[in-house]
């Protein structure tokens, strides 16, 4: 299981618990209609059961070392999620997803959050390649990558599936030598 990550600001990355099942259902509650224009999850996540069910998913995907999520604790209360959404060992490569509550936003939290999972994912998980994949309307969640250095690789036209329309997505690689060399 992956170990807890301080990012600085009193925030920290802890892997998702059973008992933080209630907490997750009730900020997906609160930020489904947001979530839903980006993410394509959030209409399945319609009670704590089901909450329940996606942390005991993620603490497999962990055990087995495919993905590692992480709930993002601030003034000890639960305010997002961010994770690697896949790892891929025999390439060292992963995915970086994340998403965060509207009433914390601006604070410089979710730059900071990726930024740990960057040196988890670089220095424990030795791994070689980092992406992050975004909604090219997206503005926010695009900012974090260009933010962080990561390069514009390309876009995935109708990439995903939200509701009844197709988005594309804005492909962000970032590579060992390339976040070593800041």
């Amino acid at each position: 299981m992956a170990e807890v990550l301080k990012a600085g600001r009193g925030l920290e990355l802890r892997p998702l618990n059973l008992r933080d099942a209630r907490a997750l259902f009730a900020l997906v509650e609160a930020n489904r209609d947001r979530l839903r224009r980006w993410l394509p999850w959030p209409d399945a996540n319609r009670s704590v059961l089901d909450s329940r069910a996606f942390i005991l998913r993620v603490r497999v995907q962990a055990r087995l070392g495919s993905a590692q999520s992480f709930g993002l604790w601030w003034e000890e209360r639960l305010v997002g999620i961010a994770g690697f959404v896949w790892i891929d060992p025999a390439n060292r490569s992963a995915a970086i997803g994340y998403w965060l509550a509207r009433e914390v936003e601006g604070h410089g939290l979710m730059t900071a959050s990726v930024s740990a999972l960057l040196r988890h994912g670089f220095r424990s998980l030795k791994l070689n390649r980092i992406e992050i994949r975004a909604g090219t309307r997206n503005r926010r969640s695009r900012a974090i990558p260009q933010r962080l250095g990561f390069r514009h690789e390309g876009t995935l036209r109708q990439a995903e599936r939200l509701g009844d329309r197709f988005v594309d997505h804005a492909v962000y690689g970032l590579l060992a030598a390339e976040w070593g060399a800041r």
